[in-house]
């Protein structure tokens, strides 16, 4: 169906920046939303930014400013940019992708990409 990798994560120092990507590959034509979410060793995955399929985009307020997502359509991928990190942004983070589903009741169906570890020292 689909499938999802990021990368770019790593070591970062507070002020710095980093740029994610998370690679998709399967069934990539019924991808409706992609986005982003963040998660802390013992804390609930949380949203960080999401796009649309034509483009929309929402952001958490804490990112808002310095975080930007875009896709490159060609590529089939998805990026973070990380601008201005904190060591609040160390986590966790997750490619997700939602497909579109018919089968009642019509929902998404979420798939999510391994994860990769963002670390922002002080």
């Amino acid at each position: 169906q689909v499938q999802l990798a990021e990368s770019g994560g790593g070591l970062v120092q507070a002020g710095g920046s980093l740029r994610l990507s998370c690679a998709a590959s399967g069934s990539i034509f019924s991808i409706s939303i992609m986005g982003w979410y963040a998660q802390a060793p013992g804390k609930q995955r949380e949203l960080v930014a999401t796009i649309t399929s034509d483009g929309t985009t929402n952001y958490a307020d804490s990112v808002k400013g310095r975080f930007t997502i875009s896709r490159d359509n060609g590529k089939n991928t998805l990026f973070l940019q990380m601008n201005s990190l904190k060591p609040e942004d160390t986590a966790v983070y997750y490619c997700n992708a939602r497909q579109w589903t018919f089968k009642p009741p019509p929902r998404w169906l979420d798939y999510w990409g391994q994860g990769t570890q963002v670390t922002v020292s002080s």
